[in-house]
């Protein structure tokens, strides 16, 4: 399945999450009873993608998954989706597809262990630069800077908006190695602890203006429970996080912002798309699953709830 056009491309990991729910995290030495176990595609790129059909968008994911099982439900869980996987590639020979061990406690903290697989072996020359015209929105998320900056590029050279989501392993490297991104980039959208990473900088608000100052044109500082931060070149605003349950699983919970600003973006002046966003984000982290993204008409019932929207 094939588009002709898509709301947004994202290019990133396709993961598989092995989730375990638990009732306590186990000491060393020490054996914590597990309550249920499920396994479902994960990876940025691939929950974002998600997160733009349950909110009505076409979408297609830029990524590598290797010819094993674990590519093979990865897979099958996006065609469910109505993904196009037409821009994945299949590595046949050794290649081992990514993936996440997500242990989430009652209390809806969690403890992650990754492998990325092939999913970090996708090289710059395997972007396929002509791909990016059928789209005006490329979102790029946790893969490794050469790649994600040749993307970014060609994002840019087809007129198409970026938005940045660096991840925690890619925020470490720090400024000057994310400038071949950031030069590209529209949107950049870390959390408190990867903007410090990213800039040196502990406040959130210093940080962001560094990040600013790189010519970004948007900064997005995810404060888990505080909200949203967000600082232009011609506005400054905080939005409060929005929850409408009790917390279940924290996965995926930044993808689901990212999902909700691109398709926010399409209908709302940024303050509003960000409003918009953060009760998709916020209904996500009350499901298990760092996919389970809510659509469109139950963000659209929760808007109606609070007022947001009229009709």
């Amino acid at each position: 399945m094939s588009h002709e056009y898509y709301d947004a491309i994202t290019v990133g990991h396709v993961l598989l999450d092995l989730r375990f729910s638990v009732d306590r995290f186990a000491a060393p030495d020490r054996e914590s009873t597990i309550l249920s176990q499920s396994h479902g595609v994960g990876g940025s790129a691939a929950n974002v993608a998600i997160g733009i059909r349950r909110l009505g968008g076409n979408s297609t994911v830029i990524a590598k998954v290797g010819f094993d099982d674990f590519g093979k439900n990865a897979l099958e869980d996006l065609v469910k989706e109505g993904v196009d996987v037409s821009n994945i590639r299949i590595q046949a020979t050794n290649g081992k597809t990514g993936f996440t061990i997500v242990i989430i406690d009652s209390s809806g903290q969690i403890l992650m262990y990754g492998h990325k697989g092939v999913s970090e072996e996708l090289k710059p020359e395997e972007i396929n630069a002509k791909v990016f015209e059928k789209t005006k929105h490329v979102h790029i998320a946790s893969l490794r800077v050469d790649t994600s900056a040749v993307a970014a590029r060609y994002a840019k050279e087809k007129g198409a908006f970026v938005s940045f989501d660096p991840g925690r392993r890619i925020s470490r490297l720090g400024l000057e190695a994310l400038r071949p991104v950031l030069s590209h980039a529209d949107l950049i959208l870390p959390n408190e602890i990867e903007a410090t990473a990213i800039t040196g900088e502990e406040d959130y608000k210093k940080a962001a203006q560094v990040l600013l100052d790189t010519g970004v044109r948007i900064v997005v500082v995810k404060r888990g429970g505080k909200g949203v931060y967000v600082l232009t070149r011609d506005e400054e605003f905080e939005i409060p996080s929005y929850l409408p349950g009790k917390v279940v699983d924290t996965t995926g919970a930044g993808d689901a912002l990212a999902a909700g600003i691109i398709m926010g973006l399409k209908r709302y002046p940024l303050p509003d798309a960000l409003r918009f966003a953060t009760v998709v984000a916020g209904i996500k982290v009350t499901r298990l699953g760092s996919h389970e993204i809510p659509s469109l008409a139950e963000v659209e019932a929760e808007l109606r709830k609070i007022g947001f929207i009229s009709k």
